[in-house]
């Protein structure tokens, strides 16, 4: 079983303080014999790569690229310019690989970081693939982040339902990755800071065995971290654990409640800093 604990920490922020508490699991499933997922959560960053391609070619480009994002998030200045400069390092490390070099390796990288650079905090999503951020607040779950999908473009094009997207034989196929030959400007979503956010961060092994309700089920079951990241994994295994299995919960109490807004917005390339980095 694997061992989960739940970390915190105190975040001075304009406006007072965030009290932040997470934890995070990986699990190689029971059908798989190599966990191609990887994981960094760790205040300001919190990311899931779920690697794919060929027996290594997968888990070296997951790998490489949570390496660079978790040196980044050490350094302590992490902004969408850094991480695309940190995902375009990635690219070269994974094509510095004669291994990992197929067409269809690559990863996906999915998370939230924490940005206080303003007069008030923010959170930042970032999305490249279909491993997925989640967001519960006011007694809603939403799905923040859009997956790179043959099938979420069909269902976007109104030529499949949600429905039938979930048994859709193209399931597994992506448009986007981190890898040899692809692009590495995400996706951002910026969001306001609320008291009692609990964000979900996952890769698609999870959402292959439970559904948006599951999710939001074990997590009002399990007000800890630590034990709702371990009842969805258990969660996962049971229902058939078909692929590796990655999780992050972050819970978020800001009492003083500065810096809330009404509604999540979707940046423009200008309010999130996005813009193409080289090296």
């Amino acid at each position: 079983m694997v061992d989960v604990s739940t970390q915190s920490r105190t975040v001075p922020v304009p406006g007072g303080e965030l009290e932040l508490t997470w934890a995070a699991a990986t699990d190689t499933g029971r059908r798989r014999e190599v966990n191609q997922d990887a994981v960094f959560a760790a205040f300001p960053l919190f990311v899931v790569a779920d690697g794919m391609g060929g027996h290594v070619g997968g888990e070296i480009a997951s790998a490489r690229t949570i390496e660079r994002l978790s040196a980044l998030a050490e350094s302590g200045t992490v902004t969408p310019k850094t991480i695309e400069k940190a995902l375009a390092r990635a690219v070269k490390d994974i094509a510095a690989h004669p291994e990992a070099t197929d067409d269809g390796t690559g990863t996906t990288v999915t998370g939230v970081f924490l940005d206080t650079s303003g007069d008030a905090p923010h959170w930042v999503t970032l999305n490249i693939g279909d491993s997925r951020v989640y967001l519960v607040r006011d007694g809603a779950i939403i799905q923040i982040t859009t997956d790179h999908s043959v099938v979420q473009e069909l269902v976007a094009a109104g030529r499949l339902s949600p429905e039938e997207a979930e048994n859709h034989p193209y399931g597994n196929v992506i448009t986007r990755a981190v890898g040899p030959s692809e692009g590495v400007t995400p996706d951002y979503v910026r969001l306001d800071v609320a008291d009692g956010d609990r964000f979900v961060i996952c890769s698609d092994g999870l959402t292959k065995e439970l559904t948006d309700y599951g999710i939001r089920h074990f997590l009002d079951e399990n007000s800890d971290p630590a034990d709702a990241v371990t009842a969805m994994l258990d969660a996962a295994l049971e229902n058939g654990g078909r692929d590796n299995i990655t999780v992050i919960v972050l819970d978020v109490r800001h009492p003083e409640g500065a810096g809330r807004s009404d509604d999540a917005e979707r940046d423009s390339d200008d309010d999130a800093g996005s813009s193409p980095a080289g090296d």
